[in-house]
């Protein structure tokens, strides 16, 4: 039985009057009742009482009717089911960032993201988050979680999630460096920056800002090593290695966050604004825009 069928049916157990049925579904009154006598045939079961004053549904009609319209129910849920799926994104995004802002921004996003989109797949790469930017330009990744830099290329475009302020870490642990900081601040004087070491970062934001800071105070900094990636900064202070500058989002999912201090500096560094970076050409792509959007 089709859903011609069960749809004429349902009319009439409605309307229980052929000519109306017959108008609201174009027919004349007369295929309306041959086509009820078939379904009546293939039920086994006359469904419907016939005089020359009224139409009303028998005991059996009533149940069909229950079914017919849990089936075109069924029907119709199956048909929307199809069209979610002809038009559900599916594909593959590839998003760069660093280990801390896997765990720290990326993990908050990817649970609404594949809740909304879950026949897109992530293809996930880590590094330094000071190559996020040449990586977009380079068309190499879709997206990138990093710190929005003072002259962003024209070609990209960021949106700020959140906001880190930038700190100042010394040693917590017994080391010439921490020691020379802790002896500064108990004479309430600043410390002796050009005789301490500083364990700086390659390139990216944050060395932007720090080699501003020295020039400004007019300071020669002493650098113990220069690192690719924040976390390397966190670990080597607190091994006890030099001073160092990194985001609080990177020190508070840091491991190591218990055997560095931080130093307060005045002014203080501007905060860094951490979120996603894109091509403006690539936002065309249904992907990469879902990914921006994000449905929660």
């Amino acid at each position: 039985m089709d859903t011609h069928q069960l749809n004429l049916f349902l009319t009439l157990s409605e309307t229980l009057h052929f000519s109306q049925t017959g108008k609201i579904l174009h027919m004349s009154p007369s295929a309306v009742s041959r086509a009820v006598q078939r379904i009546e045939e293939q039920v086994g079961e006359p469904l419907f009482r016939r005089d020359s004053r009224r139409v009303a549904l028998t005991g059996a009609g009533r149940k069909f009717q229950e079914y017919a319209r849990a089936a075109l129910e069924q029907w119709d849920a199956f048909n929307e089911g199809l069209r979610e799926d002809a038009t559900r994104l599916s594909g593959e995004l590839t998003v760069f960032c660093s280990v801390t802002a896997v765990y720290s921004v990326l993990a908050e996003l990817l649970g609404p993201f594949r809740r909304s989109y879950p026949d897109i797949d992530i293809t996930l790469h880590t590094g330094d988050q000071a190559d996020a930017i040449d990586r977009l330009v380079a068309d190499t990744d879709d997206i990138a979680i990093t710190a929005r830099p003072d002259h962003l290329p024209p070609a990209l475009q960021f949106q700020t999630l959140a906001h880190s302020p930038l700190l100042f870490l010394y040693p917590a642990t017994h080391c010439p460096v921490g020691s020379a900081v802790r002896e500064a601040m108990e004479t309430d004087a600043e410390p002796d920056w050009s005789n301490l070491p500083f364990i700086m970062s390659e390139r990216g934001q944050a060395r932007v800002q720090l080699d501003q800071w020295f020039a400004d105070r007019k300071i020669k900094a002493r650098f113990y090593a220069q690192v690719s990636g924040h976390e390397a900064i966190v670990s080597m202070v607190a091994l006890g290695f030099g001073l160092g500058v990194v985001p609080e989002l990177v020190l508070n999912f840091s491991p190591l966050r218990d055997r560095v201090s931080v130093l307060d500096v005045q002014p203080p560094l501007t905060p860094f604004a951490v979120g996603l970076c894109a091509r403006r050409e690539r936002l065309k792509d249904p992907l990469v825009q879902a990914f921006w959007t994000r449905k929660n």
